[in-house]
């Protein structure tokens, strides 16, 4: 087996006139925690379903866990979980129902089944549900069956849809702590999601926007790439602060957190007396260089060709 878990080149979908994935180089090593960040339409999902198998690429090449895809799609299921976006498992069926029929979906026998069920309903906090339909448990509680069912036959590599789109942030929070503990022993994930504070969780990252990878790699390198670029304004009249900053040529962005304006610019400034030169002159306005964020990336790599508005 190579380094790689998964390698693709130039991979591309097009559904009639609409290119969903343009083009696409991907490296991602084992046992890493790889993201896809971008809006919704942005190509995450169908570019995951071409890596494992279930889409066939109109153009370009793709292998993972040394399998050919499409043409080795078929035992390359049998090594990798799927958690889709939406709950898929069975409301009527009670936690450990659903667990056991999954089990002898993926061929588990029955020593190896109990044995899984066991220990993943105590792995993840099901023990006490065990008996619960799915159907009445919370998005939480469903999220962590949902994945269960994922690893109950050990993949080696797993890919993850939004899974958290429909939880609470500590649901959230406990849900990427089980996927660290995952890594950690060896198993390889591909996450997709909209949330900035997820992405920055991730080993390594890629943006993705309108099908096109924009760019990709350590998250603190995307962000430290940003360094000069991103100035805090506080003070008074900031709505129409916002508003003459947006006619310069040298501002990409600026939006109002609280009471502070997040001003994302298209070159580095050395001299914050540079940038003050763009303020309204009659307003007393505090300014101060401030340390990019993943929104602040994926705003610059995604409106960098757009005229800012």
């Amino acid at each position: 087996m190579t380094d790689a878990a998964i390698v693709a080149n130039g991979l591309t979908r097009r559904f009639g006139d609409l290119v969903a994935v343009n083009d696409v180089d991907l490296e991602i090593a084992h046992g890493q925690i790889y993201g896809f960040l971008g809006p919704n339409g942005s190509g995450k999902t169908t570019l995951i379903r071409m890596l494992c198998g279930l889409l066939t690429p109109s153009a370009g090449t793709a292998r993972a866990l040394d399998f050919q895809l499409p043409e080795q799609a078929e035992p390359l299921r049998r090594r990798i979980g799927y958690m889709t976006q939406k709950f898929s498992l069975f409301d009527d069926l009670s936690c450990k129902e659903n667990l056991n029929f999954l089990a002898r979906i993926y061929g588990l026998d029955n020593s190896q089944r109990q044995m899984r069920i066991t220990t993943l309903l105590n792995q993840f906090n099901l023990e006490p549900l065990s008996s619960r339909q799915a159907g009445a448990m919370s998005g939480g509680q469903r999220q962590r069956l949902a994945l269960a069912a994922a690893t109950l036959h050990e993949p080696e590599l797993l890919f993850l849809d939004e899974p958290t789109s429909a939880v609470d942030p500590q649901n959230r929070r406990d849900f990427w702590e089980t996927l660290f503990d995952l890594s950690e022993a060896g198993t390889t994930l591909l996450v997709s999601t909209h949330y900035m504070d997820e992405a920055e969780r991730c080993h390594q990252l890629a943006i993705l926007d309108n099908g096109n990878l924009k760019t990709q790699g350590v998250p603190a390198d995307l962000m430290g790439a940003l360094k000069g670029r991103v100035i805090d304004v506080q003070g008074d009249g900031l709505r129409a602060v916002r508003q003459q900053l947006m006619t310069s040529n040298e501002v990409l962005s600026a939006a109002q957190q609280g009471d502070r304006l997040r001003v994302l610019l298209k070159k580095p400034v050395q001299d914050i007396g540079v940038f003050k030169q763009w303020l309204p002159g009659d307003q007393t306005l505090h300014c101060e260089p401030a340390k990019a964020t993943l929104e602040d990336v994926f705003v610059e790599t995604t409106q960098a060709d757009e005229t800012p508005c």
